[in-house]
C-alpha cells in the first residue's frame, strides 16, 4: 500500500488514507482486514515494536468464530486452537473432581459453531496479521501516536517521530489506557469488579499433564488455575492475590506463588514466557464516537476476563463499523451511515460488560449469552421488519442470520465477502435488478430457521430488512448502499 499519506515533517500534499486505526490488537487488526477487502485504504499504526506477546484473552466464542469464518481465517484458527479441557480440582496433590468448564451444546445447522475455542492471544494477533498482509494491507510498528486533531474533512495524526498522517476517518483501537480517547477528552464511566490484583502469565511447567484445566483452589478467598494453551508448550496461570500485596512478576516471584498454591515445586516451572499484574474492572466510554473518530474495543469498554467477553465483544465492535466505512468510503453510502455504529454497539457492550462482571461475581454462569449467538440489532434503526403477525419465536430483523442448507449451498458460504444477500426462502415473489457486486440474490426451499419471505442479510451477517415481497426494499438500499439507483 502506497503510504502518501504518511509525511516527513514539513512535507506537502493533501493525499488522505481512508481510514487511520490506532493499535494493532484483535480490534484494529481485525478491522483492517475487513477494510482492505473492501478496498478501504487504511493503514493500521502500533505503538509497540511488535504484537502483544501474552495470551491474555485466549478464549473465542461461537459468534466470533463465525467472523473468523467470513474472514477467511477460521482453518488457521482451528488448527492453531482447541477446545477447552476439562477442569481438573487439585487439593493437597490429589485430584478431586472434573468439572465442565463451559456448558457442552451440540452444534446445529444453524449454528455450526457452538463452544468455545481456545486460542491464545498472541497466535489470534499473527493469524490476523498474516490476512491483513495477504488482504494488501499492513501495519506500521514502532509508531506511537503524540497528538491527533480533526477538522470537517479528516483528521490529522502526527506520530512520535513527527510524522503527520491525514485520513478521512480514525479509529481508535489502542486498548484500555487509549491515547486517542484521552486526547478526545471522552470519559470513561466503570467501577472495579474485584478489589484484589491477579497474575496472569504464560509459562512452561514440567510434571503436569495437559489434558485438563487445572484448578488450585484455597482455604480462603484465593486461587490458582493453570490452563494448557493449545498449539504451543505453553500453560496460562491466573492467580488472585487478597493479602494486600500485588503479585511479583519476576520469573522468581512467579515460582514461588506456584510452589505456595500447588504441589509443584518451583523448579518445574522453567520459564516464565510473559507475565501481568492485572485488576479487573469493568468501565465504559461515555459515548463510541468524536465526530470522525470511533472507539472501539477496550478502547471503549473494558472488561473482567470471567466469561470470556472482552476480545469477543472487541472483534464484534470492528466488524460492525467495517462495513459501514466500507459502504460510505467506496458505495456512497450516507453519512449518517455511521451514526448507527454508537447506537448498536454501546447497548451490547452494556450488556456484556454486566454480564461479565456478574459471572466474575459468581452471581451469573457462562452459558448462552456468552457464546454470542443471540446478540443482535433488533431495536436498531437498521432493522426493517415488513412482515407482520410473526410468532414471537420467529426469526426478525436485527437478529444473527442462521446458517444451513436449505439449497445446494452452505449459507454462510453465500454470505461470505464483503456484499449483501438477499435470501428469498420458500417464495417465488418477484425482486428488483439489483447491483452484484453490491447485494447478491440467493433462492431457497423453505427453512425453519427463517420460515417463509425475503430477508436481505447485512455484511456483518444480521438480518436488515425482512418481507414478504419486494415493497421497501430499495428505499432500505438507498440508506445502507449508496441509493436505490445504483440497483436498478
Amino acid at each position: 500500500m502506497a503510504l502518501n499519506s504518511v509525511k516527513e515533517p514539513g512535507a506537502e500534499g493533501d493525499d488522505l488514507l481512508d481510514v487511520l486505526v490506532v493499535g494493532a490488537g484483535p480490534t484494529g487488526l481485525l478491522l483492517g482486514c475487513d477494510l482492505a477487502r473492501r478496498g478501504v485504504r487504511a493503514l493500521v499504526v502500533e505503538r509497540s515494536h511488535r504484537l502483544f506477546p501474552g495470551s491474555r484473552g485466549k478464549g473465542l466464542q461461537p459468534r466470533t468464530l463465525e467472523v473468523f469464518d467470513d474472514l477467511g481465517v477460521l482453518a488457521a484458527v482451528r488448527a492453531a486452537g482447541g477446545g477447552a479441557p476439562v477442569g481438573m480440582v487439585w487439593r493437597d496433590g490429589e485430584r478431586q473432581a472434573e468439572y465442565r468448564m463451559f456448558p457442552d451444546v451440540p452444534p446445529t445447522e444453524a449454528e455450526p459453531y457452538t463452544s468455545p475455542w481456545l486460542l491464545p492471544q498472541w497466535r489470534t494477533q499473527e493469524i490476523l496479521l498474516a490476512r491483513l498482509a495477504e488482504l494488501g494491507g499492513r501495519v506500521e510498528f514502532g509508531a506511537a501516536l503524540s497528538t491527533l486533531e480533526q477538522d470537517p474533512e479528516g483528521v490529522e495524526a502526527r506520530l512520535h517521530d513527527g510524522r503527520l498522517v491525514r485520513a478521512r476517518y480514525a479509529v481508535a483501537a489502542d486498548g484500555g489506557r487509549s491515547t486517542v480517547r484521552r486526547q478526545l477528552g471522552v470519559g470513561m464511566t466503570g467501577e472495579a469488579v474485584d478489589p484484589h490484583p491477579m497474575l496472569v502469565a504464560d509459562v512452561r511447567i514440567t510434571g503436569l499433564d495437559r489434558d485438563n484445566w487445572h484448578v488450585f483452589p484455597s482455604t480462603g478467598d484465593d486461587f490458582l488455575t493453570l490452563c494448557p494453551l493449545p498449539g504451543s508448550d505453553d500453560f496460562q496461570l491466573v492467580a488472585r492475590f487478597t493479602d494486600g500485596g500485588g503479585p511479583d512478576l519476576s520469573a522468581d516471584g512467579v515460582r514461588k506463588t506456584l510452589a505456595a498454591r500447588t504441589h509443584l515445586s518451583a523448579e518445574q516451572l522453567t520459564e516464565v514466557r510473559w507475565a501481568s499484574d492485572f485488576r479487573p474492572r469493568a468501565a465504559m466510554a461515555d459515548r463510541f464516537r468524536d465526530g470522525r473518530v470511533f472507539l472501539a474495543g477496550d478502547a471503549a469498554h473494558v472488561h473482567s476476563p470471567a466469561g470470556g467477553q472482552g476480545l469477543n465483544t472487541s472483534v464484534q465492535d470492528a466488524y460492525n463499523l467495517g462495513w459501514k466505512l466500507g459502504a460510505v468510503l467506496r458505495q456512497g453510502a450516507p453519512e449518517a451511515l455511521l451514526e448507527t455504529y454508537e447506537e448498536e454497539r454501546l447497548p451490547v457492550a452494556a450488556d456484556m460488560l454486566g454480564l461479565s462482571t456478574r459471572i466474575h461475581r459468581g452471581e451469573a454462569e457462562r452459558g448462552a449469552a456468552t457464546r454470542q449467538l443471540t446478540l443482535g440489532y433488533r431495536d436498531s434503526s437498521l432493522a426493517v421488519e415488513a412482515r407482520v403477525r410473526l410468532p414471537p419465536e420467529a426469526l426478525r430483523a436485527g437478529d444473527r442470520a442462521p446458517d444451513g442448507r436449505p439449497g445446494r449451498a452452505r449459507l454462510f458460504d453465500a454470505f461470505r465477502g464483503p456484499h449483501w444477500t438477499l435470501l428469498a426462502v420458500g417464495t417465488e415473489v418477484p425482486v428488483p435488478p439489483l447491483a452484484p457486486e453490491t447485494v447478491r440474490v440467493h433462492r431457497v426451499p423453505e427453512y425453519e430457521p427463517y420460515g417463509v419471505g425475503l430477508f436481505l442479510v447485512r455484511p456483518d451477517g444480521y438480518v436488515g430488512w425482512a418481507g414478504p415481497s419486494a415493497d421497501g426494499l430499495l428505499p432500505y438500499l438507498a440508506r445502507v448502499s449508496g441509493g436505490a439507483e445504483h440497483h436498478r
